[in-house]
């Protein structure tokens, strides 16, 4: 008889249960695997139903994983990365990719070895509306860009109910949290769809009541040379939930507004036109759409979407960002 197929998650917490799932739906009859980020066993309570628990990352190795997704917090994302790497083993990486390039640098070299062996989970990309955006600034539906903003922001303790938010990741600067890295996802589409910025100046402060020991909003400008001046706002406090961006342009105004789902452009008297909309679209398939992707990258089918090259870039400006915050100075990228 021949063995299943297995695919491993490396930690238990909300996306990790959430690739899970989402792994039993794409290889129903492949089995999933699970090891803890910590190195603690796993209960059955830690995992989605029918997953295989490992007590350590050796013993899930010995069980010559297809591939691995890391959900693990993101201090430890690199060395798990290399763990996996090492036994040949395709990984994605859940962003950011690392806390910071202090902790990245000495295993970059490593990692870019293996570079086409490597995703990072910036899944916004997979999108449709993101894709829509994207495409129309490409094409200059507005013109030359002129002005960007963006903001994302929502109370940290409704994001996940049920769950103690003093407890998250999102919550503990030990592992990785705070909004610059936890709401990462803005900047990596923002150098996506406008390119690396040439310098920023941040603004990151802790400003709530919330019981956490990280930064709760932050406000940017990525400062383009030869381009817009993008303003960037994420926070952990907005009770009404809010995603979107804005792009001027010289003859209109783009709007994707990412909660319901429409990219829109408006021209002078008040003509608006519906590039994109798609109100019933299920937020997972974006998920299921990046795990299909990465597994072509796995079998060498596809180069990666999001690579170690771009997923440091995202690192490098979150550094920068943090520094100006720190010195009250703009930042050189």
């Amino acid at each position: 008889m021949t063995a299943k197929a297995l695919y491993l998650v490396i930690g238990s917490g909300s996306i990790a249960r959430r690739h899970m799932r989402n792994l039993h739906a794409l290889y129903p009859d492949a089995a999933v695997g699970c090891v803890s980020a910590s190195g603690r066993a796993l209960s059955a309570d830690d995992v989605e139903p029918d997953v295989v628990r490992f007590l350590t990352l050796d013993e899930a190795l010995s069980a010559s994983p297809v591939f691995a997704v890391i959900a693990s917090p993101a201090p430890a994302h690199v060395a798990h990365a290399c763990r996996l790497l090492e036994a040949q083993i395709p990984v994605m990486i859940e962003k950011p990719l690392s806390d910071s390039m202090q902790t990245l640098a000495p295993s970059l070299d490593e990692l870019m070895r293996h570079r086409e062996r490597i995703e990072v989970a910036y899944n916004l990309r997979f999108m449709p509306s993101a894709i829509c955006l994207r495409q129309a600034v490409t094409e200059g539906s507005v013109g030359r860009v002129l002005s960007v903003s963006a903001e994302v922001g929502q109370y940290l303790p409704d994001w996940r109910p049920g769950s103690d938010y003093r407890k998250q990741v999102s919550a503990q600067r030990a592992l990785g949290g705070g909004v610059l890295r936890e709401l990462s996802h803005e900047i990596d589409y923002l150098m996506w769809i406008f390119g690396r910025p040439d310098s920023v100046f941040c603004i990151a402060n802790k400003v709530s009541d919330l019981e956490i020991d990280v930064e709760d909003v932050v406000d940017a400008f990525l400062i383009h040379d030869n381009g817009p001046v993008i303003n960037l706002h994420m926070d952990f406090l907005q009770r009404s939930v809010t995603r979107r961006c804005k792009v001027i342009g010289e003859t209109g105004t783009l709007v994707w507004d990412m909660l319901r789902n429409t990219v829109t452009v408006q021209r002078s008297g008040g003509e608006e036109a519906t590039l994109y909309s798609d109100a019933a679209y299920d937020r997972n398939a974006m998920y299921i759409d990046e795990l299909v992707h990465f597994a072509n990258v796995a079998s060498g089918a596809s180069a990666p979407f999001v690579d170690i090259c771009q997923a440091a870039d995202v690192l490098r400006l979150i550094d920068a960002m943090r520094q100006s915050a720190a010195t009250h100075q703009p930042v050189a990228i």
